[in-house]
């Protein structure tokens, strides 16, 4: 079953039966990009939706959790965190053969490089990156009690639960042995932060491209992919976006390593921490080397599932083998922080 394709003849009338205003004749087109779950736009009646879906075929345990996608996107609806309309989830496997929703569609710009050559002025980046800081904080500081979010993730440290379960991932999915992937497993553990009681909701995978801007604005009108999110630990989410930066340009991953980011109106790692704490009432972060090496390890892990897939032919995105070629490097960017 392709991962390419949407089933429109069945899908069609199961949206005309559970979709209110759904009506017209169905058309689909995937997104490009997204290696995990697909995501189309669907064209009916002159209204525009999109369905994201859990791939087809045989997948890791608890990976490509879309029923949790779209409970998230319900909780934060009245938030302050902007979130396209959640319409529909659809748990029966027999309409497209896998589970999945249907959301608003939003038309507004995606940014794939953060050094954001297509914004003209650097008052603009600068606006994009502190709205960028500005949402990330709005995030961890939702109630997620009054959200009814409080069961979304379990009690206790956070990190030992993320270490674990990623350790486990990888192990589901290893290739092939690396060194440095080993020396990660290894050390997390032995010098893992005590649990300071911090408990918000996270994003798991906030960053530059899985944020929708408005057309013409420096605002954000919508935060995609919740594929990750959690209860965990808000640090996670920080540490995963500055670490981003970390990589160069031509990795595959698009970061900022060698770039003049003042001359950009960019603002470098401490100023964007910094205005995260202020945010969210820190003082500041012990433990930050800690967070980074874990984020490392972490996108290393998601990555060689990512790679799997595409050795077993049901990844969601022709790029998938390139990007299962970065295991390696991003496991050896964690291991020289800790050797640092």
């Amino acid at each position: 079953m392709s991962t390419q394709t949407l089933d429109t003849e069945r899908l069609a009338p199961y949206l005309a039966e559970h979709l209110p205003g759904f009506s017209g004749d169905l058309a689909a087109e995937k997104f490009a990009g997204g290696q995990s779950n697909p995501t189309f736009r669907l064209s009916a009646g002159g209204r525009q939706y999109v369905l994201r879906r859990k791939p087809p075929g045989e997948l890791l345990a608890s990976a490509h959790a879309v029923d949790r996608e779209f409970r998230v996107l319900s909780a934060l609806a009245d938030s302050e965190v902007p979130v396209p309309q959640a319409y529909l989830l659809c748990e029966d496997e027999s309409i497209i053969g896998s589970m999945f929703y249907v959301m608003e569609y939003l038309d507004g710009r995606v940014f794939w490089d953060p050094t954001l050559p297509e914004v003209t002025g650097n008052a603009d980046r600068t606006a994009i990156y502190d709205e960028m800081n500005r949402v990330l904080a709005a995030l961890h500081n939702v109630d997620v009690e009054a959200a009814g979010l409080a069961d979304f993730g379990r009690p206790g440290n956070y990190f030992e639960r993320q270490v674990s379960r990623w350790t486990k991932q990888y192990r589901a999915s290893e290739t092939e042995r690396s060194e440095a992937m080993e020396t990660l497993i290894a050390w997390l553990p032995a010098n893992m932060p005590p649990d300071d009681g911090a408990v918000s909701l996270v994003h798991g995978d906030y960053r530059l491209d899985n944020l929708m801007f408005h057309p013409t604005e420096p605002r954000i009108i919508a935060v995609l992919d919740w594929e990750l999110s959690t209860l965990g630990h808000p640090l996670a989410d920080l540490a995963y976006q500055v670490m981003a930066w970390q990589l160069p340009g031509d990795a595959g991953l698009r970061g900022l390593a060698g770039v003049d980011r003042a001359s950009l109106g960019l603002p470098s790692d401490e100023v964007y921490v910094a205005d995260y704490c202020r945010r969210t009432g820190r003082d500041g972060i012990d433990h930050w080397t800690f967070y980074l090496v874990f984020c490392f390890f972490r996108l290393a892990a998601i990555l060689q599932g990512v790679k799997k897939r595409a050795l077993q032919g049901n990844a969601s995105s022709a790029e998938a083998e390139a990007k299962g070629a970065l295991v390696e490097p991003l496991a050896r960017h964690g291991v020289a922080l800790i050797d640092g």
